[in-house]
């Protein structure tokens, strides 16, 4: 791999990306399973309720459906295995990237820099995004929402890949697109971008950005210096 340019060498330590929503358009694809699930439970996902799940783990996922559709006697092992298996589905099929995504993955990685992949979502269908569309070199480390006993919005998460990486907190960037994970890259110390989608992000201490066509090596560098 390249050796980390002159320019950047100092500064910037690492780049920590989310995956759902940041790197690809995956987040129509949970959609999709929940309003099906919703369907076979007997009732509608309301939006409000699919935007308060934006970058959740899985429990607290499940736990806003149920309250969204009022079932008071779930049986959350038979849902979540419902959605488990539609999605590792719709993963090997339908992910694609969002705009700039693959360019700024690809130029981080031509630089040197050390690089994490860090999502709430759960190993056994990261595995899959990665054999499927993000490719298993790009990352240095992978942390998933069932690494950690505390994922997102708590710092766990982004605390443990810096660890892994060997490399800083405070200056590595971290790239999200849900309040959860903003907050938690907050907590955790990391220069944070935030990209919002589904759901509007907090302005305080994030470098909000409408899309990743405008992040390249140069601009991470610099948020990096004036933090």
């Amino acid at each position: 791999m390249a050796r980390v340019p002159d320019t950047v060498r100092g500064r910037l330590a690492g780049v920590l990306f989310d995956m759902d929503g940041t790197l690809l358009d995956s987040e129509r694809l949970w959609d999709a399973a929940l309003e099906e699930l919703a369907v076979r439970l007997g009732g509608e996902l309301s939006p409000a309720a699919r935007k308060e799940m934006t970058g959740t783990p899985v429990q607290r996922t499940m736990a806003i459906l149920y309250a969204d559709l009022a079932i008071d006697d779930p049986d959350p092992v038979a849902d979540r295995r419902f959605v488990s298996e539609r999605m590792t589905e719709l993963f090997a099929t339908d992910l694609t990237w969002q705009p700039g995504a693959r360019e700024l993955v690809a130029e981080v990685r031509a630089a040197g820099l050390p690089t994490a992949l860090v999502t709430s979502t759960g190993r056994r269908l990261v595995e899959i995004a990665l054999e499927s569309t993000l490719g298993r070199d790009s990352f240095d480390v992978v942390v998933c929402g069932d690494d950690v006993t505390a994922p997102k919005p708590d710092p766990e998460s982004y605390l443990t890949a810096a660890k892994l990486l060997g490399v800083p907190i405070d200056r590595c960037v971290a790239i999200e697109d849900s309040p959860a994970g903003v907050a938690s890259a907050l907590a955790a110390g990391a220069v944070t971008i935030g990209v919002p989608r589904e759901v509007p992000l907090p302005e305080a201490g994030v470098h909000l950005v409408t899309s990743l066509t405008e992040v390249d090596l140069a601009y991470l560098a610099r948020l990096v210096e004036h933090h």
